[in-house]
């Protein structure tokens, strides 16, 4: 997802400028089905922000039993190609790609690519993060297009998703009026602000 673009300028490493200049990018990863949103990082369309998605993931989704795979469906991004396998063995995982063929801006075409593994061809299907990523643009201000509330810091942006990556997984009722957390049993119960904001950890 593209947060915004502008031109670039040249400014120095660790400078206040270096926080809010150019384009930026948000990969963003969710579990089909309970719509548990699980990881994203912000950051230039490169490798480097990808494996900081993927390294997310990797940490917070246990690895199926050896006679399962974890299937990860993806665009047509080959960055997910390459640091994939650097943390799951491609015994483990089937990965597919949905490659869409545009012309004149509209999707004319799609084609389903088997990466890794032997998914079943009509798995492969990016529906649900697409339509996620619509809802973030919906929800969270600071992505919407071209206005003046689009983030100009990267900071600012990560504070304001890693809020509505715990309203969405823990006090937003999806199905049966449970919430994503609640359909991965993460909790038994609707979290309120009031829960999220007393909440702390037993030392």
């Amino acid at each position: 997802m593209v947060v915004h673009q502008k031109k670039q300028k040249k400014v120095k490493q660790g400078s206040p400028e270096a926080d809010c200049e150019g384009d930026a990018w948000i990969y963003t990863s969710i579990k089909r089905r309970s719509y548990l949103f699980i990881s994203y990082a912000v950051g230039k369309w490169t490798q480097q922000t990808c494996q900081e998605m993927i390294d997310k993931l990797f940490h917070r989704v246990q690895l199926p039993l050896p006679e399962n795979k974890i299937q990860i469906f993806s665009d047509g991004n080959d960055d997910y190609t390459y640091i994939l396998p650097e943390y799951y063995p491609e015994t483990c995982m089937d990965y597919g790609q949905l490659i869409k063929i545009r012309e004149g801006g509209k999707v004319v075409d799609k084609i389903r690519k088997i990466v890794y593994g032997s998914p079943s061809i009509d798995d492969i299907e990016t529906t649900d993060v697409e339509n996620f990523n619509g809802i973030l643009r919906e929800r969270v201000g600071r992505l919407v297009r071209k206005t003046k509330c689009h983030s100009k810091r990267k900071r600012a942006l990560i504070n304001a998703l890693e809020l509505i990556q715990f309203h969405w997984n823990f006090m937003d009722p999806l199905h049966d009026e449970q919430t994503p957390a609640m359909l991965e049993s993460l909790t038994d119960h609707i979290w309120s602000w009031n829960n999220f904001l007393m909440f702390h950890y037993a030392l």
